[in-house]
């Protein structure tokens, strides 16, 4: 890692002419983070943060925060805020921490995951300004908001145990006798070896409705901004993928970051779901 001093401008705010100097931290792993001295605005690389807002502004994203809490219904705020995400690009593993490198609070708006994508837009989905949606950010991917590496809700279903305040799980309300219920070790693979390493197994319940079982009935108790998974067959895993539920007119998409695609897209939900396992909803609540 390279340390050096610059003076730059404030990269995230389209004021011209602020300069200041700053540490910047150069990691051949990671991207370029900033420290700012004497900053008036925390939202620079700090000991755990790492912010990038890509093609927004702070300020941008208080309008957009701002606009979307004038959207009473909560599915429609939702896909408000999602929509905004359309065409960002895909990449993985943007979050920084493991079981031997520190935590660090990731706001990466310039890329995307499946599971990020969420994050993101459920926390603006609560907050009222951009350092509402920072606080809140911590809430909904960290136990207790606590930033550590074992703290993370590294499973969807994490969501269902510790983000009640935020969504609860209606798979079983939606699909009724055809729901299944499987018990699983999550993070523990077949060959007893572990999916993330420091990270103890989590035995858990799971109820998914099996994609053959998701019919036109099971359709229409499906809401716009209900949070979807994926159902893994795999053991150890919950779920293989994420997205968002989005209702218009005859039509329902499923909103997310694709891996194949490469970016944020809507995909027609009743072929994406043919040949997947089955389904996980969780509903957020307003």
């Amino acid at each position: 890692m390279r340390v050096f001093t610059k003076n730059i401008k404030y990269p995230f705010f389209d004021r011209p002419g602020i300069f200041k100097k700053y540490l910047v931290f150069q990691n051949p792993t990671y991207e370029v983070g900033f420290r700012g001295y004497d900053c008036c605005y925390n939202f620079f690389m700090r000991e755990k943060e790492l912010i990038d807002l890509g093609r927004w502004s702070v300020d941008k994203i208080d309008s957009l925060i701002s606009l979307s809490c004038k959207i009473k219904d909560v599915g429609r705020r939702i896909a408000f805020i999602s929509s905004q995400f359309r065409e960002l690009d895909y990449k993985t593993s943007t979050l920084i921490g493991d079981i031997y490198t520190p935590e660090r609070l990731v706001i990466n708006l310039k890329e995307v995951d499946c599971f990020t994508f969420l994050d993101y837009v459920e926390a603006m989905r609560v907050s009222n300004s951009f350092s509402d949606f920072k606080e809140n950010l911590k809430k909904i991917r960290y136990k207790s908001g606590l930033i550590d590496f074992l703290n993370r809700k590294h499973f969807f279903t994490d969501w269902i145990d510790f983000n009640s305040v935020y969504v609860i799980d209606v798979t079983e309300q939606i699909g009724g006798h055809k729901t299944v219920i499987v018990e699983k070790f999550l993070n523990l693979k077949e060959d007893g070896s572990y999916f993330l390493a420091g990270i103890k197994p989590i035995r858990r319940e799971i109820r998914y409705i099996p994609s053959q079982f998701v019919d036109e009935d099971l359709i229409n108790g499906f809401r716009t901004g209900d949070y979807a998974g994926i159902y893994s067959d795999k053991k150890g895993l919950d779920v293989s993928h994420v997205g968002i539920i989005i209702k218009e007119n005859n039509n329902i998409y499923f909103r997310h970051a694709s891996f194949l695609a490469k970016k944020v897209l809507d995909n027609d939900f009743r072929r994406y779901i043919v040949d997947k396992p089955g389904l996980i909803i969780l509903r957020p609540i307003g």
